[in-house]
């Protein structure tokens, strides 16, 4: 039977009670005439891998959004009418489809992959086999991948592995993560030992699918409180055989540790160094994207405007997101510029890093103090809320002058030749995997202190002895705004007393001195009455004709955000 083909431009969603999360075709393409050849091969590969980057530049519904804002360390901050940014921060609701196209862009990227593991096989033409097992291998991560963040933010979810979809229930989460873990082990199987400075940047590698591997395994057994992570085939994977996997890829690799934490980031860039006393004091110089620590990233480019289909589908619009408001964001402040100023710091995160390590260079290179580190700023600006005269600095619009001194909004204006556009000019990598994490996994992995201590001595600090409260601290210093803190904490059961602890922390509201509060009856509430997952799109549950049902702690009144 001939199937049609979703490429590259099909919705993902539901359209009608008897075709749960079907796709249409806008190509004409079926099994018949596609793919054949290496090229139509290519094509399915960059539709699945634009799954990926759509839904993450549909910001305000991402992952990586709603673990930065609903963590403890920063919190939803934005104008006083932008409930959304402060609804992720408390664990409540602002819209009833407020993760749907998040939702929509991870099933359009799960039907292209099915698509393409049940089509494959009939190209012709590979140039050599591990050409053909490397496009398999990525497909299966990216499938992976794409499961494993549904699941992390919704907890059970359809489990579909064909492009004959139907209107399904939620698979236990057993079931998926057994899924997750197939797909990955066969990604590691078919993709070749490549060298990371061999691969194409923003390509899924083996040495990609063994962290995630190893990212999955500490989720699943640390939420679900297991032993092992389960297989879709039967039987399970133990953690003596992923930390083999780690071992394997840490060894082989070619990915290292930059040896300076603080040129990870793009306020080092040449065009911005010359003229940013921190830098230039520090000798510091970016190694730029796709450098030897990231493991696995979201790649951002150029072609973006506000008139195609996709308008920002190709700007990293965190930068934006995480930029100060207006008032701020200009040359008063440089080089961190301007956007929506949504998730400024916890103040209660600049206080525990500096009793516990008051020497660590990453606290200044990851948090900007406006107060001893600008000139001017000015507090309240555009109505901002929940402000503490803290920011984070990895994922912010860095601005930069150029040859003839005139101030730009954005380095890659100068670097790249990106849009002169404040809100679209941006096209820094989200980073999904660094390495240092892949280190502070094995050791938590091994409970063993040697890569715990490698990450540390890049931050010329001391060696210490392995414990999980010596871990736990070193990934909240050395990951910080990077997403996964909150992850962190849910796998921990640590969530619900460190969320609650953002109550009472002094903050300005439009300038004036407050302090936070909670709704919904308080954060630790919310978060055991929801168990830290997120509800299903309404309008996904009402086209399901009653077999899907919505996540525990939603649909109520404490659920609903009503602003400040």
């Amino acid at each position: 039977m001939k199937k049609t083909l979703l490429i590259l431009l099909a919705a993902g969603m539901l359209s009608s009670c008897d075709k749960f999360l079907d796709s249409e075709s806008y190509d004409k393409k079926n099994t018949s005439n596609f793919p054949v050849d290496v090229a139509d091969a290519n094509v399915m590969l960059v539709g699945t891998y634009n799954a990926l980057s759509r839904a993450i530049s549909l910001v305000e519904s991402s992952p990586f959004y709603m673990a930065e804002l609903a963590s403890d360390d920063r919190f939803g901050g934005g104008g006083e009418n932008n409930r959304d940014m402060q609804g992720l921060d408390r664990f409540m609701n602002t819209e009833p489809n407020r993760f749907l196209p998040f939702w929509s862009a991870r099933y359009t990227g799960i039907f292209r992959a099915n698509s393409a593991l049940e089509t494959l096989d009939q190209v012709k033409g590979w140039a050599n086999e591990a050409q053909k097992n490397q496009v398999f291998g990525e497909v299966y991560f990216l499938r992976a991948l794409f499961y494993f963040e549904l699941s992390q933010m919704f907890g059970e979810v359809p489990l579909i592995t064909t492009s004959l979809v139907t209107n399904v229930p939620r698979a236990s989460a057993d079931q998926t993560y057994g899924q997750i873990a197939s797909d990955l082990m066969k990604a590691i199987e078919l993709m070749p030992s490549t060298p990371y400075s061999q691969v194409v940047s923003g390509h899924a590698t083996k040495w990609a699918a063994q962290a995630l591997l190893a990212r999955v395994f500490l989720f699943y057994t640390g939420y679900y409180q297991k032993a092992d992570l389960p297989l879709a085939e039967g039987g399970a994977l133990s953690k003596a055989a992923v930390i083999q996997q780690l071992e394997n890829g840490i060894q082989n690799s070619g990915h290292d540790l930059v040896p300076d934490f603080r040129n990870l980031w793009p306020y080092t860039n040449t065009f911005t160094a010359k003229d940013y006393d921190y830098v230039k004091q520090n000798n510091l110089k970016w190694v730029g994207d796709g450098n030897m620590e990231t493991v696995f990233a979201v790649k951002f480019g150029n072609l973006v405007d506000w008139n195609s289909a996709y308008q920002q589908g190709f700007s990293n619009q965190y930068n934006l997101h995480f930029g100060l408001r207006a008032g701020n964001g200009v040359e008063n402040t440089f080089p961190f510029g301007q956007g929506w100023g949504a998730g400024p710091v916890n103040s209660n995160l600049w206080k525990e890093w500096a009793a516990a390590e008051p020497t660590d260079i990453r606290r200044a290179a990851s948090i900007l103090n406006v107060d001893t580190d600008l000139d001017t700023y000015e507090y309240g600006a555009d109505t901002q809320m929940e402000e503490t005269g803290l920011w984070q600095k990895k994922y912010i619009a860095i601005t930069a002058y150029d040859a003839a001194g005139k101030f730009v909004p954005s380095y890659a204006i100068l670097k790249d030749g990106a849009l002169a556009d404040y809100q679209l000019s941006h096209n820094q990598d989200l980073v999904v995997i660094r390495f240092s994490d892949v280190l502070l996994m094995h050791a938590e992995l091994k409970e063993d202190a040697t890569n715990l201590n490698r990450v540390r001595l890049r931050a010329n600090l001391q060696p210490v002895s392995y414990s999980l409260a010596a871990l736990k601290k070193e990934r909240r210093w050395e990951l910080a705004f990077e997403g996964q803190r909150y992850f962190d904490l849910m796998r921990w059961h640590d969530a619900a007393t460190e969320l609650a602890k953002q109550e009472g922390v002094s903050i300005k509201n439009k300038g004036i001195d407050t302090q936070m509060k909670a709704f919904g009856g308080g954060y630790k509430a919310r978060y055991e009455a929801t168990g830290g997952f997120w509800p299903l799109p309404s309008s996904e549950i009402a086209l399901s004709d009653g077999v899907l049902t919505q996540n525990k702690g939603w649909g109520t009144s404490a659920a609903e955000f009503p602003g400040w």
